[in-house]
C-alpha cells in the first residue's frame, strides 16, 4: 500500500481537524486512538495518519488491490460536503474523460465481460454477494454505494452473435466535486476487478 501512496497524503490528512474531515467524508473519529473510520464498499477501514496506515477491519476482510487504498486516502482528504445530484453520467461525461480514459486508462470493463460471459443470473448473483442494489438499466444493473458520498451503477446487457457483451459503469454527477481523473480510475480498477472475481 505505501508503494503507491506518498507519506504526504497522511501528513496532510494528520494536519486536518477531525471534525471537518468527518462532515466532509461522512465517517467517524476516535480522538483516543487518533484514527478515522469509514465504509468502503463492504468493509470497514481505519485510517491512521500517523502510522500511515489504512486497515481493513472486517473478520472477512480480503485485501484490495493497492489503488483503492489510493482511492481511499484520497476520499478523505478531498471529498466536499456536498449532495448527490441524482444524475447519472457515463466517464465520457466527466469533464477530460473522453482522453483520459483510453490506453493504459481505459475502464477495464472487458473484466466484467470474460467473467459472465452472458451468464447474466451469475452476473447478479456476484453484484448482490457484493451489497448492489438492483436497478432498472441495461439487461442488469447494480448500483454499489463505494463510499458515502460516491455511489457507481454497473451495468450490464448480454451480447448476441452479432455484438458481444457490453458493461459499462455511470457515476452519479457529483464525483467530479471529490475525484480527480486518475483516482476516478484507481476507483474503478477495483470495481471492475472485483465484479469479476479476478484475483479473489
Amino acid at each position: 500500500m505505501n508503494d503507491i501512496i506518498d507519506d504526504s497524503y497522511f501528513i496532510e490528512l494528520a494536519g486536518q481537524k477531525p471534525a471537518d474531515i468527518c462532515r466532509q467524508v461522512l465517517c467517524s473519529y476516535d480522538s483516543a486512538k487518533a484514527v478515522y473510520t469509514v465504509q468502503f464498499w463492504t468493509d470497514k477501514y481505519t485510517i491512521d495518519p500517523e502510522k500511515l496506515s489504512i486497515t481493513g477491519v472486517n473478520d472477512d476482510f480480503i485485501p484490495v488491490h493497492e489503488y483503492f487504498y489510493l482511492f481511499i486516502i484520497y476520499y478523505l482528504l478531498r471529498a466536499k460536503e456536498v449532495d448527490l445530484s441524482g444524475e447519472w453520467i457515463s466517464d465520457k461525461d466527466i469533464p477530460g474523460g473522453s482522453t483520459f480514459f483510453r490506453g493504459p486508462h481505459d475502464i477495464p470493463t472487458n473484466l466484467i465481460c470474460n467473467r459472465f460471459n452472458n451468464d447474466i443470473d451469475a452476473f447478479k448473483k456476484r453484484c448482490r454477494q457484493l451489497q448492489g442494489t438492483s436497478v432498472a438499466m441495461g439487461d442488469a444493473a447494480f448500483t454499489f454505494r463505494i463510499a458515502p458520498r460516491i455511489p457507481v451503477t454497473v451495468l450490464y446487457w448480454m451480447g448476441d452473435e452479432d455484438f458481444p457483451a457490453e458493461a459499462k459503469l455511470l457515476y452519479d454527477r457529483s464525483i467530479t466535486e471529490h475525484l480527480s481523473l486518475d483516482i476516478i480510475f484507481a476507483l474503478v480498477y477495483e470495481i471492475c476487478t472485483r465484479i469479476s472475481g479476478k484475483d479473489r
